[in-house]
Parts: C-alpha cells; sequence; structure tokens
C-alpha cells in the first residue's frame, strides 16, 4: 500500500471517529438523536416519580399484601430495571421508577387492578390500549384470574395409556365471575384462538380446544418448563391481590444529587485521558493508535446505549469501567507482543502481524468468558443486576471490535504511512525471569491470613450485635423520616449539612435523602428503629413489653427518634407537625437477592465450563475459579472490617471483581497453555509457569495501573456515593492483579505435578 492512499485513509478514519464522538456529544437533529446526554439515568443519578398506594382492602392476609408488592416491583420494572417497590408501615407500597416525570400518568398505569387481556382479534394486537381497539373483543381481565402455575403432563393414548412423553404446560383458575366468562369465551371461540395479551403484547395465543365450564384451564405447548413457569408468572402478575388507592405521587431528585453524573462523566474523562497519555509513553506509536481506539470505544459505547435505551446507574458505571479496562488490556496485550516479537528480530510489519494474531486467543478468550457471565446474568439477574450486564455487555462486545478490528486498521495504516522504524514501536528489553513459584507458600500464607483476620474482626462486630455486614437500608429496611421544611433544600444541601448531622446522631453512615422538586419534602431514610415507630399515627412512643431489654431498646430508639427530629425542626426548618414516621421494607427485595445469587452461581459455572473445553484442561478452570473466590473473599473482608455500607452497588462491585479477575487470569494461563505447545523435555513445569508469569507481567502490571487510574480518579472526583463504591473497586482491581500474578499460576502447578505424580505411579504400577 503506497503512503498517499495510506494517509488519506488515515486521515478519513479519524473524521469519521471526530464524527461519531461529535454525535455523543451533540447529537442530530432536532431532538439531539445520539447525544450521551439523552441516555436514560437510574434514579441515583437523573431522579424519577415516587407514588405511594395505599390498600383499600380492610382485611388481607400476609401473603396477599407481599404478592401485590411481588406484582406492582415486575410492574415498574417495565419502566425500568433500576426500578423500585418498597412497604411503607403495614399497609402501603412505595414506587420509585428513574426517567419518568409525569406521575400521575404513571400512577394511574401501575396502580391498574390488571393488566393482563384475553382477547379475541381479527388482526394484529399491536396497541397497549387494547380497550380503544374496536377490533378486539375483550373477553377476560385480570381480575378475573384467581391463580396460574407451571405444571407437566404426562402423554397418553386415546385409551389412557401413557406413551412416556411429559409436556409443559400451564394450569389457570379463575375467580366465579371469572369461570362464568370463560365459559362463554370458549363456547363462542371453540377452535379459534384466545390471545393473552400482557401491556399491549400478546404474550401466548392458544387455541380452544374444549368448552371451559369449571373455571379451570390448561395452557399447552410450552417447551419448557422454564417457559411455562415464565407464562405463568407473567400471568399472575397482571392481577393485583389487593385493591391498592394511590395515596401520593412525586417527581423526585437524584438520590446521589444532580452533580453526580457531571463529576463522575468528567472524573472518567480525566481517567481515560491519563490512560491515553500512560499508553502514549510506554508503547509509542501504537500508544497513540491505542488512544484513538480509546475514543472510538468510548463513542461508540455511548451510542450503542443511547440507541438500546439502556438505564445508567452507578451499577452501569462499573461495567463501562471494567470494559474500559478491559479495552486498555487487549490493546497493552497486543502491543506487548508486537515489541516481543521485534525484540526477537521480527520486521516490523510482520511483528505487527504475528502480535494481533497471537493476541488474538487471550483477548478472545477472556472477552468472552465475562461475555457469558454477562449473558446469565441478563438472563437470571434482576434490577441492578441486569443493569450492570447490559451495559458490560455492551462494553465488551465494543472493547473486541475496536481492539481487533479497528486497532489492527490504524496500525497497518500508519505503518504505509512510512513509520517504519523499530524505534518508533520499541523493543522488550531481555526479561528477568523470576522465580513466583518459589514463594507460593508465602503467597497464600499471606492471602489465608488477610482473609482469616478479617473474618476474627467481622465476626466481632457480629458478637457486638453489629453485623458480619454494614448492610444498608436497600437491604434490610429501616426507619423513613418524611416532613416538610420552612426551604427548598436539594439533595447536594442535605448531602453536605443535614446527613453528616443524622450520622452522628444514630452513630452510623447509613443514611439516604430524597428530595421532592415540587415540594419542600425531604424522604430520610435510616436503619431501623422500629420500638420508636407507632402503627395509629405518627408520633412516637416506646413499645409496651415485659421484657427490661426490650424496654431500654424501646426507649433509646425513641429517644434517638425525637433527637433527630428536634434537631432537623432546630436545626434546618423542618415544619414539626408535617412528620411521618414509617417502617419501610428494603428495595433489594429477597427475590431480587435471590436472583443474584442464582445467576452468579450460574455464571461462575458456566465459566468454568468455557475454559475447561476452551483450555481442554479442567486445572485451568479449577485454578481460575479459586482465585475468582479468593478475590471476592478479600474484597468481602473489606467491606466487613472498613464497615462502608453495603447498598446495591455491592453486588455490582463483586460482579465487577469477578469480570475483572477472570480476565486477568486467563491472559496467563493462554501463555501458559501457547508454552506447554513448545515445552521441551528439559523444561519443568516449574520453569515453564515462571516464564509465562514473567512474559506477561508487562501486562498484568500495565493493566491493573490503568484500570486502578480510571477508578481511582472516579474516587477523587466523585461525589461522596460514589467514592464509597469506588473504594472497594479499587481495592478489588490490587487483589486481582496479585491473584493472576502470585495465586493462578501457582494453583494450576500444584495441581499439574499432583497429576503428573498419580500418572507416574500409575505407570509404575
Amino acid at each position: 500500500m503506497k503512503r498517499t492512499p495510506s494517509r488519506i485513509l488515515f486521515v478519513l478514519s479519524l473524521a469519521l471517529i471526530v464524527a461519531l464522538a461529535s454525535i455523543t456529544y451533540f447529537g442530530v437533529g432536532e431532538d439531539n438523536t445520539g447525544s450521551a446526554k439523552n441516555i436514560k439515568l437510574g434514579l441515583d443519578l437523573k431522579g424519577g416519580v415516587s407514588i405511594t398506594y395505599q390498600v383499600v382492602d380492610e382485611e388481607y392476609t400476609t401473603e396477599e399484601f407481599e404478592d401485590t408488592l411481588a406484582k406492582l416491583e415486575k410492574r415498574v420494572q417495565s419502566y425500568s430495571l433500576e426500578a423500585q417497590a418498597y412497604t411503607v408501615g403495614d399497609d402501603r407500597i412505595t414506587v420509585d421508577i428513574p426517567g419518568e416525570y409525569d406521575d400521575a400518568e404513571v400512577a394511574e398505569e401501575i396502580g391498574k387492578p390488571g393488566s393482563i387481556q384475553f382477547v379475541s382479534d381479527s388482526g394484529e394486537v399491536d396497541d397497549a390500549n387494547t380497550e380503544e381497539d374496536e377490533s378486539l373483543t375483550i373477553w377476560l381481565t385480570g381480575e378475573d384470574i384467581e391463580d396460574a402455575q407451571p405444571d407437566t403432563q404426562t402423554s397418553s393414548t386415546s385409551s389412557g395409556i401413557s406413551t412416556g412423553g411429559v409436556s409443559y404446560v400451564v394450569t389457570l383458575t379463575m375467580t366465579d365471575e371469572g369461570a362464568e366468562k370463560l365459559k362463554e369465551a370458549t363456547t363462542e371461540l371453540y377452535g379459534e384462538e384466545l390471545s393473552i395479551v400482557y401491556d399491549g403484547e400478546t404474550i401466548s395465543s392458544p387455541t380452544v380446544s374444549a368448552v371451559i365450564s369449571d373455571g379451570k384451564a390448561i395452557i399447552s405447548g410450552m417447551e419448557t418448563y422454564e417457559e411455562a413457569e415464565q407464562l405463568a408468572t407473567t400471568i399472575r402478575i397482571g392481577s393485583l391481590s389487593l385493591e391498592l388507592e394511590q395515596i401520593s405521587s412525586s417527581v423526585v431528585g437524584a438520590k446521589l444529587g444532580n452533580d453526580a453524573v457531571s463529576t463522575s462523566l468528567f472524573a472518567g474523562l480525566i481517567g481515560i485521558l491519563l490512560v491515553i497519555i500512560f499508553m502514549i509513553i510506554v508503547y509509542r506509536v501504537p500508544g497513540v493508535v491505542a488512544g484513538i481506539a480509546l475514543v472510538l470505544y468510548t463513542a461508540v459505547e455511548l451510542l450503542v446505549m443511547e440507541a438500546f435505551n439502556v438505564t445508567l446507574t452507578v451499577a452501569g458505571i462499573a461495567g463501562i469501567i471494567l470494559s474500559i479496562g478491559m479495552a486498555v488490556d487487549a490493546n497493552v496485550i497486543i502491543y506487548s507482543r508486537i515489541r516481543e516479537e521485534i525484540a526477537a528480530g521480527e520486521r516490523v510489519e510482520n511483528a505487527i502481524k504475528v502480535g494481533f494474531n497471537k493476541s488474538t486467543s487471550a483477548i478472545l478468550d477472556g472477552n468472552i468468558t465475562t461475555l457469558i457471565a454477562s449473558a446469565i446474568l441478563m438472563w437470571r439477574g434482576s434490577g441492578t443486576i441486569q443493569s450492570f450486564a447490559q451495559t458490560l455487555a455492551i462494553g465488551i462486545v465494543t472493547s473486541m471490535f475496536t481492539a481487533l478490528v479497528i486497532s489492527r486498521g490504524l496500525m497497518y495504516l500508519v505503518y504505509h504511512m512510512g513509520v517504519q522504524e523499530k524505534k518508533y514501536y520499541g523493543a522488550d528489553h531481555h526479561r528477568k525471569q523470576f522465580n513466583f513459584l518459589k514463594p507460593r507458600n508465602i503467597f497464600a500464607a499471606a492471602s489465608g491470613a488477610v482473609a482469616a483476620l478479617g473474618l476474627i474482626v467481622m465476626a466481632v462486630y457480629f458478637i457486638n450485635d453489629e453485623g458480619i455486614l454494614n448492610w444498608s437500608v436497600e437491604f434490610r429496611g429501616g426507619t423513613s423520616i418524611t416532613a416538610e421544611y420552612e426551604e427548598n433544600y436539594d439533595i447536594e444541601y442535605f448531602n453536605d449539612n443535614i446527613k453528616p448531622v443524622i450520622e452522628d446522631i444514630i452513630n452510623s453512615t447509613d443514611v439516604q435523602g430524597q428530595c421532592y422538586t415540587n415540594t419542600s419534602q425531604i424522604v430520610i431514610r435510616m436503619p431501623e428503629l422500629s420500638n420508636a415507630v407507632t402503627s395509629d399515627d405518627d408520633s412516637t412512643a416506646t413499645s409496651a413489653s415485659t421484657d427490661s431489654g426490650d424496654d431500654e431498646d424501646a426507649a433509646e430508639d425513641a429517644a434517638t427518634l425525637n433527637e433527630v427530629k428536634a434537631v432537623l425542626v432546630e436545626q434546618f426548618g423542618a415544619i414539626e407537625d408535617t412528620f411521618e414516621i414509617d417502617t419501610i421494607s428494603s428495595t433489594v427485595s429477597a427475590s431480587m437477592r435471590q436472583d443474584a445469587i442464582t445467576s452468579v452461581v450460574l455464571a461462575i459455572i458456566c465459566m468454568l465450563l468455557y475454559i475447561w473445553i476452551r483450555f481442554k484442561d479442567v486445572k485451568f478452570a479449577t485454578s481460575a475459579i479459586i482465585a475468582l473466590v479468593h478475590d471476592v473473599l478479600i474484597v468481602f473482608v473489606f467491606y466487613g472490617v472498613t464497615r462502608i455500607s453495603v447498598d446495591n452497588t455491592f453486588i455490582a462491585c463483586m460482579l465487577t471483581i469477578l469480570g475483572y479477575s477472570i480476565n486477568a487470569t486467563i491472559v496467563i494461563f493462554d501463555r501458559i497453555r501457547e508454552n506447554l505447545a513448545v515445552k521441551s523435555r528439559e523444561e519443568s513445569y516449574e520453569e515453564l509457569v515462571n516464564k509465562s508469569i514473567s512474559q506477561t507481567l508487562t501486562r498484568s502490571m500495565y493493566t491493573t495501573l490503568t484500570t486502578f487510574i480510571t477508578i481511582f480518579m472516579v474516587f477523587l472526583l466523585g461525589v461522596s456515593s460514589i467514592r464509597t463504591f469506588a473504594a472497594p473497586l479499587m481495592v478489588g482491581v490490587l487483589v486481582g492483579g496479585y491473584s493472576s500474578v502470585c495465586i493462578t499460576g501457582a494453583l494450576w502447578y500444584r495441581m499439574k505435578m499432583s497429576s503428573e505424580k498419580r500418572k507416574a505411579k500409575k505407570d509404575n504400577e
């Protein structure tokens, strides 16, 4: 390729990248399509609506109340994965929905008794408001459904003999009124379809094969039990167990303050700029290419997030940070390889080609492993988990594209423009081979000691009735204090002035505020002071109890709450007769926690299977998983010892560490695998492992450093809540870098030598 065409293509490439970057800032057209400003932000970053409902029914069971809460939670998540539903007192449910600002419209929509409809239609069901579509005949609604459950049936012949086949179905039970409606519908529509529509979307279209008069129907045709379970759950969600009455709705500001987004973005940009400067200093011309590719990566990721309407939250920021780290890591792997080839005597052009080819397997394995985990988290997770997984998946695909396609193309263009001398690319100096395996017992003992000491400290906290972890209100529920103030305070004022005072009074940093945009009202949430909350009014009192210990706790809670109220009135102008004190449930529901555990376990299993299959050796997979457990345990201990509040970002933090750690480990395993293929008989496995770790040491150090820089800038410049999220991430990155170098290779070596000894013993026998 001649220099002139290469220069033209390079300039055109830069122009395209600049254009894409400009779109992410300015957008296109009157609606500023493509602008990052249009990305939907979560309640913590932007705000939204908060709506409270009260149960109308005078008598109801706990099960009915919890079922109604669960169904509302599912409904609000159709607006955003970050939407929350939680109980307030004994008969109220509050929902917080980010990114929505028409509180009246949203309140009407999600508070309906049911949005499930059984309809017959001559055409397509394509309008969410089916009641206004004259072509539809609505036979039943969610109010007519008493229950829906997944089930299995054994196939049989017409004479009743079982064939052994199993089919998956959903069994429906109607109310008395619903049974009559179903009989009428199945009589009229015999042999035709009766579509089930949820929020305007057809979720099933079973054919009526019999007249049903007993109110019990079976929907067949599901291929798996999970499919039947999903359909049954959706049908149940469509009908609330209890009638709800809206008692309040308001637009609320961002939980972290309006500055949270701008400061986080600014910190992220500074971090990326420092990483680009670092790459240029270390890798010279390839570093410039890496910087260009990183700009393109950032622009493409933001464009995709805006296009797919992904909600960005603090958890999403974690996914972006991890994907930036992986994008930089891919470039470090490639350019380190290129320098190795140049040091080995290859011409620059050939070194570029070989460097990219040899790097591909490590990049693909690391990214695909994390992408598999993201897919599992999106499939089985909910809320924060899905938000994290979405942004991470987008970042992974984008980073692979920019590293393996864009960087490669730009490198060849730069070379053919005449930048061909080795001095522009650098060459690796001869590396001194370190014996990383010799102190492996010391490394293992050090990790064990840190974990053990941390667990002991956490046990002391537990014995002192302070809990193993400092669970936030989001996980364990607590007490809310709502009041109006003489001035309209914003969340920044609350965080800087009101919050520290309350933290001192209750001796806890777990204090959250939420300001309303159309009133002077503030909701303050804090750890539970249940003994001070009465059930019939908003005053405080001690609970009646025959136990002296309970009396003391009640008195202490009441005194604490009264002190908080007094401070709010005297120092900050709270209006005394507007106080409302309630007990609130956790916003991270039991089902969300179960989803988190299930999805993480499945993700780890799938990662293990992929590594096993890809590396054709279970020892690689086992070593990687042990290292993951090590990294997560150390960060878990960090949370417990430092008493950092464990909120919903805790899950995202742990998932980020899993993704970062597995990626770092795979790079070393890929080099071990490569060296195994050319291992001589004279070379010992200890020498091979030490050589592999030494060859990838620069990459491990640089990737840890660049990822740490990005997170550190967020920690340094972000708002207080962002900093408490960034601190464990920084620990996780350092621990992940340490384990990949000092732990994983040693684990594989131990297993390999144990396997070799068993093999030798068997051969001798």
